[in-house]
């Protein structure tokens, strides 16, 4: 049994609004390049760029979370995305704490947790400078499978400089973001009903082994049970 989800875009630029009810039901997050803000029990939270699939507690109360594009994250909370991969932190822990106070007083107060954290979210990202171009063709090129050198040539950089780049707005090199992005295109392409080989072909991976493998290290399952 899994919690209820929904999500809808998002005033911020590029994010997403999501939710979960309260009650039984554990399941995974996998990664998929961003950062989320979130609300839980309270408590104003980062969830930081991931990794691997980050497994959720079979009980819990509602989330609400702010879903960033890939790159975001730093600008809005002014720090590098490598510091926060695969973490879970309070918002205090990043920010002064008289002003998280304040925010999550603005979040408690809201009819709608999921509203009151959007609007938090809008207040940050007015303090920020969002929707950097290069990073957006950073991620465009690499979710269309482009090879990590030739996405740096394309945009005029070294191979080390598009890694440092990329550690800093999303937690990890080009490399890694790319192996992400292919997941994801799986769980798109996973919708429309194709067989797993043919998946395999279109989403880039070498052959329906060369998937399974990056299936089970970055989401510890098997294809067949992520994809029911």
């Amino acid at each position: 049994m899994t919690r209820p989800y929904a999500e809808r875009p998002s005033r911020v630029a590029g994010a997403v609004v999501w939710r979960t009810g309260p009650g039984p039901g554990g399941g995974r997050v996998l990664p998929d390049g961003c950062m989320d803000l979130l609300w839980h029990q309270g408590q104003l939270l980062v969830a930081g760029p991931d990794t691997r699939a980050y497994v959720t507690d079979a009980e819990g109360g509602a989330w609400a979370g702010v879903r960033f594009r890939p790159g975001d994250g730093p600008a809005l909370l002014g720090v590098p995305a490598h510091e926060l991969r695969d973490r879970r932190v309070e918002l205090a822990d990043l920010r002064p704490a008289s002003e998280v106070r304040l925010l999550a007083a603005r979040v408690a107060a809201a009819g709608d947790p999921a509203r009151g954290l959007e609007d938090v979210a809008l207040r940050l990202a007015d303090e920020a400078e969002l929707g950097d171009p290069l990073l957006g063709r950073v991620v465009r090129a690499l979710d269309a499978g482009r090879p990590v050198a030739d996405v740096a040539g394309e945009l005029g950089l070294g191979e080390r400089q598009l890694y440092r780049r990329s550690l800093t707005a999303f937690g990890y090199g080009p490399k890694t973001l790319g192996r992400i992005l292919r997941l994801q295109r799986v769980l798109g392409l996973s919708r429309t009903g194709l067989a797993l080989a043919e998946t395999a072909a279109r989403a880039g991976y070498a052959d329906q082994a060369h998937l399974t493998r990056e299936i089970r290290e970055l989401t510890g399952t098997t294809p067949g049970r992520l994809l029911r």
